[in-house]
């Protein structure tokens, strides 16, 4: 065999490897982060809603803290809600999808509570007025942290913080389990909750 040939499927090997490669990460459906770690944002093929699988490989959130939008002074920190499913909402009053997705996800949280689940908002680029009275309006009863420059994202590695409203879905052990870019439907949020909900521990099914 030559070695122009011999280059030539080398090449050729190399090539399906790659696209089997980007094969799999381009589904639509799954995104894995390598090793676990740290949570750094990956999309696959660009998709607004992310499933972060097998559990061994979500990534793991950083401390989030801020001050509470309706309580002022008073911390409200992600490592307050231990061993439970935290689904975390980044909205704000000005945000007209966000006025439509609330009482869906005040809906979720209180089919869900019960299960474990805990909900936090992260209100940005607003008015501590105009948030609370956005929380008392819709009847929100899961806390929001207060962040109108939106410093609290910036533990969000590569995350379009931007995009508002999205929201994130963290397993037991605040690994993110699903990313949601837009606005959503309480169908849309209730199975992926409850199925995280279902996982122990150890990421597999209790």
């Amino acid at each position: 065999m030559g070695s122009l040939t011999r280059h030539r499927l080398r090449a050729g090997a190399a090539m399906v490897a790659t696209t089997l490669a980007l094969a799999g990460c381009s589904t639509g459906k799954d995104a894995a982060v390598p090793g676990g770690g740290v949570y750094t944002f990956t999309a696959p093929g660009g998709q607004t809603k992310i499933f972060y699988d097998p559990p061994d490989k979500r990534g793991r959130l950083p401390e989030l803290s801020g001050e509470n939008v309706v309580e002022q002074g008073h911390q409200v920190r992600l490592s307050d809600y231990a061993d439970k499913v935290v689904v975390i909402n980044i909205w704000g009053s000005w945000c007209g999808p966000c006025r439509a997705e609330t009482p869906q996800l005040e809906k979720v949280f209180e089919q869900t509570t019960a299960s474990g689940v805990q909900f936090l908002g992260i209100d940005v680029r607003d008015t501590r007025t105009d948030a609370a009275d956005f929380i008392h309006n819709d009847r929100v009863t899961y806390p929001s942290i207060f962040d109108p420059p939106g410093r609290t994202l910036l533990a969000l590695q590569g995350y379009p913080r931007n995009v508002v409203p999205s929201t994130l879905v963290l397993d037991r052990q605040h690994r993110v389990a699903a990313v949601y870019l837009t606005a959503l439907q309480e169908s849309d949020l209730l199975p992926i909750v409850r199925r995280i909900a279902a996982e122990d521990h150890r990421g597999g099914t209790a």
